[in-house]
């Protein structure tokens, strides 16, 4: 065992025995680098654990009740500095119940206000009484006309990336990493899940005609993989450590296209190792969810826009499953190494993804991602085209972009295309296991991989180049570039379309999804009539698609080309859903003509009621 091996060994037995008798516990290390984005000092008093006792108020539209945070303590140290954002404290008290001195700092662009406590001479425990704000930008209340159902109301959170402190006061950083546990209240017959182990998994009776929830996490995680979500939930079994909870209307398309999850849990261990999760079961939201999906330990959140009816688009499970490896073992310590969550996460998707489906199904996503993420690039700064990225005065959020997921993962494919499989497995295996549980740098992983799997060979340190990945722009020469021969097939097609053959001519028969959208994406600068558009949409019915990528590919056709017949579709795709990922570029795509931009504008008014804050934040940037 190394030395950092040791210590992370350490301080997990810490975390673990915090979570089930919250004793002194010792003083782990401060993060390597200070986190531009937390008020914290967590060298002088740093959060280990965090006990939740809330009740949710779907009238008001708040949480309320208290958080009692473990903390470990510096020698003198007189202060702990927690985040915060829209909270309402109502008081601080010590473990003996007695009231501490605390005030709330002013606030900050995009970070909110530090809440410093005065510590008492003696004690690690420090309780918060606080009430969330009804428009807390992490939690998203949602009537039961915004439910499939159409019935009970919804709750739901999504931390990333430091949104946990508008609903939790805490150190809001990946780098301090905490163990939690939490009993939730909700009025019957909700139910409430949590990205922890459920130990009421059907609730007790509660006072007030509501039911209370309990939750352990005893593995420390950073905080913005602690999430929540209430509402008229079931729960379906998919395999002995996975399955799928959603909606009663909605768990049965839901269990039919996760029906293959307990193989790729399979799957992701026979590249990553051990699952050290327990379960690992997904909860498909309600439509307004921002994201494809979020990775929150145990149980996934999950967009309904995946829901194809031919489990074509289960890459994005592949993804979030990847995570429990990537992102969730071994995190990015600040978010400027964004791409340390989500490259290596997308390159592990990647290889799921081939275990289970085939090379040229591997291939082909890859190239798609390859091909976006150039795309983006000619319209980003060049700073921000590098891994590493300097997000000082600056939301996090706007590092979250496809150079982070594309360009990381491509590093990795050129890894193991230098060194083979036989080397680059065990190295990225050795290298969840060297840190797993801790937060690191982008520094840190390339110590590792000079040390673990480079060894002095300056030919494969030239051959990887690995500073032109980290901090110079653009897509670095050396990087590996996937060739799909589905994708070849396809632009013969693109060829004879444009050429003048009709929709009905072409050889399309078998085609998947990714086939379908790289196609779409060939044509979307092509020069179409309003003939050939209407063609194209009666031959193949792209415009009443039920796959969400196919219908997404077709729409920025048909804005690009200011086609008016596709603005019904247009409208309900905007409406009926809110993941950004398709939210985006259509709204900027509307903007870019007079055309666009009065449509743009009505559809906007109309939906934005039921985005979540995430997603309406970036589209209020687009849509003026």
């Amino acid at each position: 065992m190394t030395m950092r091996s040791a210590l992370t060994a350490l301080l997990l037995l810490a975390a673990t025995a915090c979570s089930r008798e919250p004793a002194r516990s010792p003083m782990p290390p401060a993060p390597t680098v200070p986190d531009i984005h937390s008020f914290a000092r967590p060298a002088e008093a740093r959060v280990t654990h965090v006990a939740l006792d809330l009740q949710a108020d779907f009238t008001a539209r708040v949480l309320r009740g208290t958080a009692t945070l473990s903390l470990a303590r510096a020698a003198g140290a007189k202060e702990v500095v927690l985040d915060t954002r829209g909270l309402k404290v109502r008081g601080v008290t010590d473990e003996a119940g007695q009231p501490l001195t605390h005030r709330l700092e002013p606030e900050v662009t995009y970070l909110g206000q530090a809440l410093v406590v005065t510590l008492p001479p003696q004690g690690d425990r420090v309780t918060v009484q606080y009430e969330t704000s009804p428009d807390a930008a992490a939690l998203q209340w949602l009537t039961p006309a915004q439910t499939a159902g159409k019935v009970h109301p919804y709750l739901y959170s999504q931390g990333q990336a430091i949104l946990t402190r508008t609903w939790i006061p805490t150190q809001d950083s990946p780098g301090i990493r905490q163990t939690y546990e939490a009993t939730i209240r909700a009025p019957r017959p909700l139910r409430v899940v949590m990205s922890a182990e459920m130990t009421t998994p059907d609730g007790v009776e509660a006072a007030d005609g509501h039911r209370a929830f309990r939750f352990r996490m005893d593995q420390p995680v950073p905080p913005y993989l602690i999430a929540i979500a209430a509402g008229d939930i079931a729960f379906r079994s998919l395999g002995p450590r996975t399955g799928v909870y959603t909606e009663p209307a909605v768990l049965d398309s839901a269990a039919h296209e996760l029906v293959d999850l307990e193989k790729m849990v399979a799957a992701a261990e026979s590249l990553g190792g051990p699952y050290q999760w327990g379960r690992y079961d997904v909860l498909v939201l309600p439509p307004s969810f921002p994201f494809g999906g979020m990775e929150n330990p145990r149980l996934t959140f999950a967009t309904p826009t995946i829901l194809a009816g031919d489990r074509s688009l289960v890459s994005l499970l592949a993804h979030e499953l990847a995570h429990s490896w990537s992102g969730n073992l071994v995190t990015n310590a600040t978010w400027g190494d964004f791409w340390l969550n989500e490259g290596v996460t997308t390159y592990f998707e990647n290889r799921i993804m081939e275990a289970l489906y085939g090379k040229d199904r591997a291939l082909m996503l890859a190239a798609l991602g390859r091909a976006e993420v150039l795309r983006d690039m000619k319209d980003m700064p060049p700073a921000d085209t590098a891994l590493v990225l300097d997000l000082a005065n600056r939301d996090p959020d706007e590092g979250m972009n496809q150079v982070a997921y594309e360009k990381g993962a491509a590093l990795l494919h050129t890894i193991e295309q230098a060194v083979g499989r036989d080397r680059f497995d065990p190295w990225l295996r050795g290298y969840f296991n060297r840190h797993a549980f801790t937060s690191i740098t982008s520094q840190e992983f390339a110590t590792d991989l000079r040390q673990e799997l480079i060894r002095g060979d300056a030919a494969l340190e030239a051959r990887i180049a690995l500073p032109s990945w980290l901090e110079q722009p653009g897509m670095p020469a050396v990087a590996a570039v996937p060739q799909s021969p589905a994708f070849t097939q396809v632009d013969a097609q693109v060829a004879r379309f444009t050429g003048g053959s009709a929709a009905s001519a072409l050889e399309v028969g078998g085609w998947t999804t990714q086939q379908w959208q790289h196609f779409l994406e060939a044509l979307r600068t092509t020069p179409l009539s309003p003939a050939r558009l209407r063609d194209l949409d009666a031959t193949f019915g792209l415009g009443a698609s039920g796959n969400s990528e196919v219908l997404f590919g077709w729409l920025r056709i048909a804005v690009a080309r200011q086609y008016d017949p596709a603005l019904p579709a247009l409208e309900h795709f905007l409406t009926a859903q809110g993941r950004r990922k398709f939210l985006r570029p259509l709204y900027d795509d509307l903007m870019q003509s007079p055309w666009g931009q009065p449509h743009a504008r009505r559809i906007y008014a109309a939906a934005r009621p039921g985005y979540h804050t995430v997603a309406a934040q970036t589209i209020d940037g687009i849509v003026k």
